[in-house]
């Protein structure tokens, strides 16, 4: 298949710059497969798509403030990191530039000297390998001088940084927030837990690479970027559990989603495991463990489009976002959410 299959025009006034207030007020397009019917809903109905003995799978990752601006030691220069993965204590896969002021040997200084780097390695795609120095826990220091690492298409910080976590955020290490997570508040999980619904977390930390552009024309060719994640005896006991009793297993989000498919087994049954996942998913794909997916609504030629439309059908996830434009639903990280059941 080719990239262009996956492109549709989307107008820049329909790109959310801020998340809706309350969470769960945002639109949500209610999508079934097996009529092609659209439902226009407000995220809150959600619990009303979900039946007692049903799974919902979240994942608890939170993210980080990844973000640093800082100099050259010997120059002053300018430079600009976003930590991406942790290879080691205190040494970091980052993304960063101006690039050229970033050779092996570099030593950077961030927050007046609370905060040091020395470029170990440059590696494919341009990325560096860097050592941090500072006094104490790296993660306390990020605290006090890092930013929230925003998707470019959003323009400003948000007033409130909690709104780029989820509610049950809880293990740090993301450069990326699970979006799909964002709409649900504290009082509409325990709606849904009330309502006979098992809920199962894993842990993934989302990096960069899930807004990497696919730069080659045929899809197949693209080179997934790989996350990290655990899941648990105890969440696989529930979602295999669901999967027995002949009930849904619900993913909140694409990235979860890749981690059930990651660790499923021919028959749909998933296996506790720690690892990394680079699975690519897009049409021709056959799920086996998910049954209906959360999701919000993605960037043209994205391979988060391409998950989706594995799902539902390329040309029905199109036809969705079109009908999404004409009704001026809001796109991307703070936009709306769609339901795929």
């Amino acid at each position: 298949m080719k990239k262009s299959d996956f492109y549709y025009d989307l107008p820049e006034e329909y790109i959310a710059q801020k998340p809706v207030t309350p969470r769960d007020h945002s639109k949500l397009m209610v999508f079934d497969r097996r009529n092609n019917q659209i439902q226009h809903k407000l995220f809150y109905e959600v619990p009303d798509y979900l039946e007692q003995g049903d799974c919902l799978v979240l994942y608890d990752t939170k993210v980080i403030p990844a973000r640093l601006f800082g100099v050259k030691k010997d120059t002053g220069a300018k430079i600009e990191f976003v930590l991406l993965k942790e290879v080691e204590k205190k040494k970091w896969e980052v993304m960063l530039r101006p690039g050229r002021k970033a050779q092996i040997g570099s030593r950077f200084v961030f927050g007046d000297g609370l905060l040091q780097a020395s470029i170990l390695d440059i590696i494919e795609g341009g990325n560096r390998i860097v050592e941090f120095e500072c006094e104490g826990l790296l993660e306390n220091v990020l605290d006090r001088i890092g930013r929230l690492p925003l998707p470019p298409y959003i323009k400003e910080q948000p007033e409130d940084d909690n709104r780029y976590q989820t509610v049950y955020a809880q293990y740090k290490g993301s450069a990326a927030a699970p979006t799909a997570g964002l709409h649900f508040t504290p009082e509409l999980l325990e709606k849904i837990s009330q309502k006979g619904i098992d809920i199962a977390t894993l842990t993934l930390h989302v990096g960069l690479g899930t807004f990497r552009p696919v730069k080659v024309e045929k899809i197949e060719d693209h080179r997934m970027h790989s996350e990290r994640f655990t899941i648990s005896e105890q969440a696989c006991e529930i979602i295999n559990r669901t999967k027995n009793a002949g009930k849904r297993v619900i993913c909140v989000g694409t990235t979860s989603c890749r981690v059930l498919e990651s660790v499923s087994d021919d028959s749909g049954y998933v296996h506790a495991s720690t690892g990394e996942t680079d699975i690519f998913i897009y049409p021709g794909y056959t799920f086996k463990t998910v049954d209906r997916l959360i999701t919000n609504f993605h960037l043209p030629e994205s391979t988060l489009l391409m998950l989706v439309s594995a799902f539902a059908g390329r040309e029905r996830m199109l036809s969705c976002y079109k009908e999404a434009i004409e009704n001026k639903y809001r796109f991307f990280s703070f936009g709306d959410a769609m339901l795929i059941i």
